[in-house]
């Protein structure tokens, strides 16, 4: 299918590894042209001066804007101190709505744009496994939504995604996710992975390609009606039908 990206402008933020980097590499097989944003690039996106930094290194022009940059660790709500917390808000809340406010606008002016935004499963279903994250990651959805409804008359589609757990460095890399899990539980590594993907419907972890065809499709044509939605890239494993 040709998503007819061909020529478009799209930043995507969290793009070194993981999802964003699959995310970049689809969205640049699909023509179009891709401007990877990360730490590893010389930008943090909760920076103040973010969006325009990420503006010029664009040269002035985003047709697609992929918020993807997160990541997360496994601390108890009664261990989480304040810095964890304002770290998670302005990570997934602030960076997102700075570039969404200084990019929406641009769109709207060519009548035309695509904003993404990758929230969580628990942002749907609060996990305990880092409140912090959880509450930030609801935080997304509904400025998704506000986003949404703010720009949709303008040309403007707004949407988020929600995975679940994936099979990124975030888990698997050492000291990642499933190391965490292993350590907190007493159990091992390899019964801590078999107790996350027993959690889902599907019986196993999302692959990063898997979460990217997702994400790549929003940003295309093919979805033009589809707007404020939260799709759910989880394998089932939150049990709602929104």
């Amino acid at each position: 299918m040709d998503l007819e990206l061909n020529g478009r402008t799209a930043v995507v933020t969290g793009a070194s590894r993981g999802i964003g980097a699959t995310v970049a590499q689809m969205l640049g097989d699909e023509g179009a042209r891709v401007v990877p944003i990360s730490r590893a690039d010389g930008i943090d996106v909760t920076a103040p001066d973010a969006a325009e930094r990420i503006l010029e290194r664009a040269d002035g022009h985003v047709d697609i804007l992929v918020n993807n940059a997160g990541t997360s660790s496994a601390v108890s709500l009664d261990e989480l101190p304040d810095e964890e917390w304002q770290f998670q808000w302005e990570l997934n809340v602030m960076a997102p709505m700075r570039l969404m406010r200084a990019l929406a606008p641009r769109m709207a002016e060519r009548g035309w744009g695509r904003i993404v935004n990758v929230s969580s499963s628990a942002g749907k279903r609060p996990s305990l496994t880092n409140a912090a994250y959880a509450v930030t990651k609801a935080a997304e959805l509904s400025l998704s939504r506000v986003f949404a409804e703010t720009w949709a008359g303008k040309g403007v589609l707004v949407n988020a995604v929600a995975p679940g757990a994936v099979s990124t460095g975030l888990w698997m890399d050492e000291g990642g996710l499933a190391d965490q899990s292993a350590s907190e539980k007493g159990v091992s590594r390899e019964e801590a992975l078999a107790a996350q993907e027993a959690k889902t419907p599907l019986g196993r972890l999302a692959t990063p390609e898997e979460i990217a065809a997702t994400i790549v499709f929003l940003c295309s044509d093919r979805a033009g009606a589809v707007v404020g939605s939260a799709w759910s890239v989880d394998g089932g494993s939150v049990s709602i039908i929104i």
